[in-house]
């Protein structure tokens, strides 16, 4: 058994796992595993070309139920959740050193085909009520610079050094196995996908744990491989179902409701520039239908809040 487990969930992966799992071959002594979320490609196949065990899923257990079965899986102290589209390229050495010192987890840096480092996604605050609300409205991608999002997503932070952030992309995440139980390990309530490595680093701090971002350690990553190719109507519902999961489990009832109020908002404000670029493609009336959705995803969770039980680790 070696000290770092690295757990990799897929979904129709067959395009990145190759190549993640190959960098992964420069490293020594890693114990890895692919949870497969019942891919409907090659995903399997190139798994099994390398040699590298494998758990495949009859059914979509959702990001957060392969990520607490991969787990439960494995044995080594220290887990590394990596995406498929995620290519470690160097510094898994500072991870460990991180959570030697005490920290419940930590994150790498980030980069993508230019090289450059994912600001504002590898590593961001937890989201407040403001920032999700401005997010939801469409303020933060009018006025990036606002002071919550600029919060949120730390864009002044220069990454030069290790550095105490609330929330490292699950992208390329370490934690201690002892964190992860202690905390409960990922809510499956965020189904299939979307803020539950938010919700867990939320657990995290509320424990009493430090988060780091290590720029030493470095993983190249493409992004949205697999959420991509999902249908507009069926992303918008699970970013926003997920997003108001969030909200319901972790603030006030009127914060949440006015939470809810902002995603109602927000839908109206969407749905007619989507519709339009929607009509050129040939589908504008189902742009107005996906918003709609959401509009009552929104009026539903006002008078409803968590849904279901979240997973315990044992």
């Amino acid at each position: 058994m070696g000290r770092v487990a690295v757990v990799i969930v897929t979904y129709n992966s067959a395009e990145e796992i190759g190549g993640c799992l190959d960098a992964l071959e420069r490293f020594d002594d890693l114990e890895v595993l692919v949870v497969d979320n019942a891919s409907a490609d090659a995903t399997r196949a190139e798994v099994e070309r390398r040699n590298v065990r494998l758990i495949v899923n009859t059914r979509n257990a959702g990001f957060a139920g392969a990520v607490n079965q991969g787990v439960t899986a494995t044995s080594s102290p220290l887990v590394l959740l990596l995406n498929p589209d995620a290519h470690l390229e160097r510094g898994l050495e500072a991870l460990e050193g991180c959570l030697d010192a005490g920290a419940g987890a930590a994150g790498g840096m980030l980069t993508g085909s230019d090289g450059l480092p994912q600001v504002g996604f590898m590593a961001r605050n937890l989201p407040t009520p403001a920032a999700l609300i401005l997010e939801v409205l469409g303020v933060n991608r009018a006025w990036p610079g606002n002071p919550a999002n600029w919060h949120y997503r730390c864009l002044g932070e220069t990454w030069e050094a290790p550095v105490s952030v609330e929330q490292p992309a699950g992208a390329f995440l370490m934690f201690s196995r002892e964190a992860f139980v202690k905390v409960g390990g990922f809510d499956e309530r965020f189904w299939p996908v979307w803020f539950e490595d938010v919700d867990f680093c939320a657990k995290l701090k509320r424990a009493g744990y430090r988060v780091y971002l290590h720029p030493e350690a470095v993983a190249r990553h493409i992004g949205g491989h697999s959420v991509g190719t999902l249908p507009l109507e069926i992303r918008e519902l699970y970013w926003y179902g997920s997003l108001l999961e969030y909200g319901a489990k972790h603030y006030s009832g009127v914060t949440f409701r006015s939470l809810c109020f902002a995603v109602l908002i927000g839908a109206g404000l969407r749905a007619v520039p989507a519709s339009v670029r929607r009509r050129r493609a040939g589908g504008g009336l189902k742009a107005f239908a996906v918003y709609g959705a959401v509009a009552r995803l929104a009026v539903s969770r006002m008078f409803r809040r968590a849904r279901g039980q979240g997973f315990t680790a044992v």
